[in-house]
């Protein structure tokens, strides 16, 4: 069954008109990236250890601490999602902007999760109106267009990233800083945060190579304290942090490969699309009140508004979005990029591959 951005007609679509009602809404705000993110994960890693460590502190009646536990453990989860996508945010603002932000993010958030900025550096070719939805582009799969085992097995890599991260950065790591030829496997294969498992990262200028050194040194020192810690101060505890961390990577890695599934429609087959057929591939998700903030936070609900202004700050969305509503024709093709709920793109998505 076609949906309705297939058949519904729309009006030409002005880029500038739209700009011009959203124009005064461009400056990101410092203090509520500050608060916002640094309650996040400082509440997070609070619960997280909390979760560890709450056997020694009270032991029965042994289903209150269960389930204690558990809530425990999703609410970090989901608080740690929440933080890890503010480097949706780090990659769209300027190299100059947000410095001391973006460096104790690395510190606290990037390189712990093992998820430093410069894996997703490429998100930007996401948005670059020649590779949107093209095999250059990683974080696309027309999944619309294929048989629906690729939406099953997209969803199983989570199960495989934390492990594989870890091997990334443990031992891949010192590896290419050694070997050319293992760092440019490492470089191309595994340094980008994609959804495309074939996708080749293109070489790094000298400055990025840079970057990327300095943030793997971090994380391979994270990695290597964490192991030395836990296989002497924290020896007696080292199997319930390891399967805490990793629980929690699955969950955060499951949400935001959901949330992905539910940002666009997948039905291009690889050319090349115009803006609006790129815009109309993405999807808003205005409605459902706060539960989108759980799967979508830090502004990516707002995806198509996202793709129309991918520098507009996370914390401007939703006043954009309304003025955009109201102000453009009722015939704009912008009012097609709006979803009832996540469950309603996902189960159209789940139809057309069903097609495939």
């Amino acid at each position: 069954m076609a949906s309705t951005v297939d058949k519904a007609p729309i009006s030409e679509f002005s880029l500038a008109e739209a700009r011009r009602i959203v124009g005064d809404l461009f400056r990101p705000d410092p203090r509520i990236y500050w608060i916002d993110w640094g309650l996040t994960i400082a509440t997070g890693h609070t619960l997280f250890l909390l979760v560890a460590f709450l056997p020694a502190l009270l032991s029965e009646p042994a289903w209150l601490v269960w389930s204690l536990r558990v809530v425990g453990l999703l609410a970090a989860s989901l608080l740690y999602y929440r933080s890890a996508m503010f480097i949706h945010e780090l990659v769209h603002l300027r190299g100059d902007e947000f410095r001391s932000f973006r460096f104790l993010w690395n510190w606290l958030s990037g390189c712990t999760f093992l998820m430093p900025t410069f894996v997703y550096y490429t998100h930007l070719d996401h948005h670059r109106r020649k590779l949107f939805g093209t095999p250059k582009d990683g974080e696309y799969i027309p999944l619309a267009c294929r048989p629906r085992y690729h939406i099953l097995v997209y969803l199983a890599l989570p199960f495989a990233v934390p492990v594989a991260a870890v091997f990334r950065f443990l031992v891949l790591t010192p590896l290419a800083w050694l070997s050319p030829t293992i760092r440019s496997l490492v470089h191309e294969r595994a340094s980008s945060m994609v959804m495309e498992p074939n996708y080749l990262r293109p070489l790094p200028t000298k400055n990025m190579m840079r970057i990327i050194i300095v943030q793997e040194v971090v994380c391979f020192i994270w990695l290597l304290v964490a192991s030395t810690l836990m296989l002497t101060v924290l020896r007696e505890w080292a199997w319930t942090l390891l399967l805490e961390a990793y629980l929690a990577g699955v969950v955060i890695l499951m949400l935001n490969s959901i949330r992905t599934l539910g940002a666009h429609r997948f039905y291009n087959s690889g050319n090349e699309m115009t803006f609006v057929e790129q815009m109309l591939d993405s999807v808003n998700y205005p409605g459902g009140g706060i539960l989108p903030e759980v799967w979508a936070p830090v502004g990516t609900r707002y995806h198509a508004l996202h793709h129309l202004f991918p520098s507009m700050p996370y914390h401007r969305m939703a006043e954009a979005h309304r003025r955009l509503v109201r102000d453009l024709p009722e015939d704009s093709a912008y009012r097609l990029t709006n979803e009832a709920s996540l469950y309603s793109a996902l189960r159209t998505l789940w139809r057309r591959a069903g097609k495939a």
